[in-house]
């Protein structure tokens, strides 16, 4: 009878830890969950195109900008060194020319980024790339401007995508999103004593179901932006389109959507099609001006 009371005892201490197991992970999902909402808001005004969703930022817009800004310097300061900076005097000039007329068109988003302290350079790499970091901190790459000979348009429409980043503060969601699900993961595997190949496993599994779905959801945001942005500054916004179908020739064969943090470029240039043609006023206006 002892015998049959303590192997009772032992299932019986053996549900309970599995049950407070339980709940100490579903606390830290609650917690992680209570963090994002209530810094859940959208970081621009919808402008013409209708962009509204809102974003969990768990982390300050002044601790992301200020982080950028040191990596800027870093870049910079590395790019000079190798004598890769701002090498083509005219290519310099107009991109900071396309840049003028971009950022002012800032303000139909967000009222204080045109004052925000903006700085552009050219940087030499056979890269097809640009970007802007938070707070306003952009670059061009040649590769971009020399193999897909961009006209001025298209050259908007790249860096109206860019910027279109930072306005959405996209660097600072990425980082608050990996906040919260670094929250879980790291109180989860802390309860059940996982190994850290097992958390790293967490980690890879969760960015394929959150992160890259969510990120596609950025880059339609930043097209969608980036067509307003250029229409605004009187750049056409179709040339978004013939943009992208460069850029789809000069990459060739591109992985599935769905294993993809962008969209394909079949999916990418049907939507800017669309929303071209939605801020075609805005350009038409502009252009009168």
């Amino acid at each position: 009878m002892d015998a049959e009371n303590d192997e009772t005892e032992r299932v019986s201490a053996r549900t309970r830890q599995a049950v407070g197991t339980v709940w100490r992970i579903l606390a830290a999902a609650s917690l992680a969950a209570s963090l994002a909402l209530a810094g859940c808001r959208s970081t621009t005004q919808p402008g013409a195109i209708g962009v509204e969703r809102k974003q969990a930022l768990l982390v300050s817009s002044g601790e992301v900008n200020n982080a950028a800004a040191q990596s800027y310097r870093k870049i910079v300061a590395d790019a000079s060194r190798k004598g890769l900076l701002n090498r083509n005097p005219q290519e310099v000039e107009r991109v900071r020319a396309v840049a003028k007329r971009l950022i002012p068109a800032t303000a139909a988003f967000r009222a204080d980024a045109p004052g925000w302290q903006w700085e552009v350079n050219v940087l030499t790499s056979k890269e097809l790339n640009a970007w802007c970091m938070p707070g306003g901190k952009m670059a061009v790459y040649t590769g971009l401007l020399d193999r897909l000979q961009l006209t001025d348009d298209e050259l908007a429409a790249v860096m109206g995508h860019e910027i279109a980043h930072a306005l959405r503060e996209h660097g600072r969601e990425r980082a608050s999103e990996e906040l919260a699900t670094a929250a879980v993961i790291g109180i989860a595997g802390a309860v059940l004593g996982a190994s850290a190949g097992t958390t790293d496993l967490a980690n890879i599994v969760a960015d394929l179901t959150i992160s890259r779905p969510h990120s596609r959801t950025q880059e339609t945001e930043a097209d969608r932006i980036g067509v307003e942005l250029a229409a605004r500054a009187g750049y056409d916004p179709r040339a978004a389109v013939t943009l992208w179908q460069k850029m789809a020739k000069a990459s060739g064969g591109e992985p599935p959507q769905f294993l993809s943090t962008h969209p394909s470029s079949e999916t990418r240039i049907s939507d800017l099609e669309i929303y071209a043609a939605r801020v075609d006023p805005l350009y038409q206006q502009a252009r009168k001006r």
